[in-house]
């Protein structure tokens, strides 16, 4: 007869081998998605990674893969990764400017029914319109940014309206009238022509057919402005060399009166410059007439799921979840991130992380958007290397090249 005591081992043994496979079937339905997203340094991707991970009840978990800081770079990687069918990308951190490339790549997967209404939900429109492409949605819009002009307030009573104005007004400033502005032969050229073009009423391409647009008369306005800035003694001797970090710490220094930049400057400057954050304003980003508002190329971070994806339906709920307002509040309030939610520019902790949250949200509005072609990266390096370095820009000779070298660059032609 079997003793009371081997029933008891024997029970107490089938339970712990239950367990054992309540386990192992925990661990099965378990799904780790690999988020690729640039290396954000507050923390603000972790604690969305882990806070998404956690809600999800054990349906997946979020890896970060960290990406360099280097748009060029982030892409560079992915597209290699992408192009090769990599199943270990889930969720990427897409950067604005890549929605046509990888959709007509078929590298992304497009959002649609329940998913696409979730992500549409109170979202600014020009965030939005960077993950459409013909017609489909392609990415929820995560993180946003626009440029803004910031001058010194304890030199400059008054914000200046346009370029000419702002040009003629660091003129009289003398040693300390300097323009901080991205002048490197990079994408922030590129996006500097194209916010002077849409603010003199132009575009690069008619989006819709994908063919060149360039109306001369905004296009040679664009031109001339920044052949007039880069020749005045308002630019910065190193403006041929300048990206927006560097334009940055040398606004710090507090040798410049001008800047325009994104909003990251805000925090670093009260951090780095002490002395100079009390006397800092901003305003729009300046126009070239006082009748209509400057407008600045879109930036921003969205999320896309990866076509080659083993888990996708999971990918798209943690997409949500980070892209979700109780997300992107601890994006900007831990990392500077404008978040791409319209009712979050009224909230409290938003306002006092961003005191120009007014300005920013009507920058925004009439954000550009950079050339919505599954070739921007060539027309990109068309745009930048033609008008490298500014101050030797002849605008009657380079509307004419312009136009060459941004033709070549839509058949494929002459960029490497």
């Amino acid at each position: 007869m079997i003793s009371i005591r081997l029933i008891s081992t024997l029970c107490i043994i089938s339970l712990t081998m239950l367990a054992g496979c309540s386990d192992q079937k925990k661990k099965e339905v378990t799904s780790t998605l690999n988020w690729y997203v640039f290396n954000e340094p507050s923390g603000a991707f972790a604690t969305a990674a882990r806070n998404c991970s956690e809600n999800s009840r054990n349906t997946y978990q979020i890896k970060l893969v960290p990406l360099p800081v280097d748009p060029d770079q982030q892409r560079e990687q992915l597209v290699r990764r992408l192009a090769a069918g990599d199943q270990s990308i889930d969720i990427i951190g897409m950067d604005v400017i890549w929605t046509a490339e990888f959709a007509q790549a078929g590298w992304i997967l497009p959002w649609r029914s329940e998913m696409k209404k979730e992500a549409l939900a109170g979202r600014l429109s020009a965030p939005l319109q960077s993950v459409m492409y013909q017609d489909e949605m392609w990415g929820v819009p995560y993180t946003t940014n626009a440029q803004l002009l910031w001058y010194r307030t304890d030199r400059i009573k008054e914000a200046p309206a346009t370029w000419d104005e702002m040009i003629h007004l660091a003129e009289t400033l003398g040693e300390s009238g300097i323009i901080q502005a991205q002048g490197e032969r990079y994408e922030g050229l590129t996006a500097f022509f194209i916010s002077l073009l849409a603010t003199a009423g132009g575009s690069v391409l008619d989006t819709r057919h994908e063919k060149i647009s360039l109306a001369q008369q905004p296009t040679l306005q664009a031109l001339s402005t920044m052949a007039r800035f880069a020749n005045s003694s308002a630019a910065d001797r190193t403006l041929s060399t300048t990206r927006e970090d560097q334009a940055r710490l040398a606004f710090e220094t507090g040798h410049s009166s001008f800047m325009v930049n994104y909003t990251f400057v805000w925090s670093s400057i009260q951090q780095n410059a002490p002395g100079i954050a009390p006397h800092i304003g901003w305003a729009r980003w300046p126009s070239l007439s006082k009748d209509k508002p400057g407008r600045t190329a879109i930036g921003g971070i969205n999320l896309a799921v990866s076509a080659h994806s083993r888990y996708a339906q999971s990918a798209f709920q943690a997409a949500v979840c980070i892209a979700s307002e109780q997300h992107q509040r601890i994006a900007a309030t831990l990392g500077g991130l404008p978040p791409t939610i319209a009712a979050l520019y009224d909230d409290t902790r938003i306002r006092e992380t961003f005191p120009f949250a007014d300005v920013l949200r009507a920058t925004l509005r009439d954000a550009v958007q950079r050339p919505q072609t599954p070739l921007y990266n060539d027309v990109s390096l068309a745009i930048s290397r033609t008008l490298h370095p500014m101050r030797n820009i002849e605008p009657d000779k380079d509307y004419i090249r312009l136009r060459d070298a941004i033709s070549r660059a839509l058949s494929s032609k002459g960029l490497l």
